[in-house]
């Protein structure tokens, strides 16, 4: 079932006019921007190999819609409506691995890409990329493939590298998934009832995250965590 104020629209499978060669792959479009739905929209119609199965804001619903649509490949945005998009990526391998993700986000490369990938994603676009990054991703993602930018594989090369010599990760790499997203939102403002409800967990939970985040990042008190958290979020967005 949706939630109340959420977009969502799944458009029906046409059946292939040729060879089921010539069937253009269907992708599904999940952000919570309608201007950015529209445009992704208009881009990948205009492909003759493409076409739009359904698009949706809504994290929760997502999934579902994605299977009913016979999606072959899903755009994804991490940042959704104060939920996980990094926690979508993980559902949608468990319950739909068919469908290729590629992720369509504000954050760079060197904050998100390697956790996008982990949990299930074959490609991750900056939004500030061009079009035809972002059609060549789909491609790729669709032939089997996994598509980055050229800074990040690189620098994934020069951490390996690193890790070999026993050089020490930086305090916010040493988060996990859901620590950084507590801790993004904390940054944002929000308080710890809000951020257990955005991300489906206990108020007891998301406290207990509190402490490890501060524990990681050396901090002594919630004031001090909050402050890092702004001052981060405000430096990545």
């Amino acid at each position: 079932m949706l939630l109340a104020g959420a977009v969502s629209a799944a458009y029906p499978a046409t059946m292939p006019t040729t060879s089921p060669a010539a069937r253009k792959r269907r992708v599904f479009l999940v952000d919570d921007h309608p201007l950015v739905r529209e445009w992704l929209a208009s881009l990948i119609t205009q492909s003759p190999d493409l076409e739009v199965c359904g698009e949706t804001d809504d994290p929760r619903a997502a999934p579902d819609l994605i299977g009913a649509a016979k999606a072959d490949a899903a755009v994804v945005d991490l940042t959704l409506r104060d939920a996980s998009g990094l926690e979508l990526i993980k559902n949608l391998r468990a319950l739909h691995p068919g469908v290729a993700v590629v992720v369509l986000s504000m954050h760079e490369e060197s904050l998100y890409a390697e956790r996008a990938l982990r949990a299930g994603a074959r490609g991750y676009v900056m939004k500030r990329d061009t079009t035809k990054q972002i059609l060549a991703a789909l491609r790729t993602v669709l032939g089997g493939g996994v598509h980055v930018g050229a800074g990040f594989a690189a620098a994934m090369a020069t951490r390996v590298l690193g890790q070999r010599n026993g050089e020490v990760r930086s305090p916010i790499e040493q988060l996990s998934d859901r620590e950084l997203e507590v801790f993004r939102l904390l940054g944002r403002g929000r308080g710890t009832p809000q951020i257990a409800e955005a991300l489906g967990l206990s108020l007891k939970t998301v406290q207990a995250y509190c402490a490890r985040i501060k524990d990681k990042l050396g901090l002594s008190s919630m004031t001090g965590l909050l402050r890092e958290a702004v001052r981060w979020d405000q430096e990545n967005a």
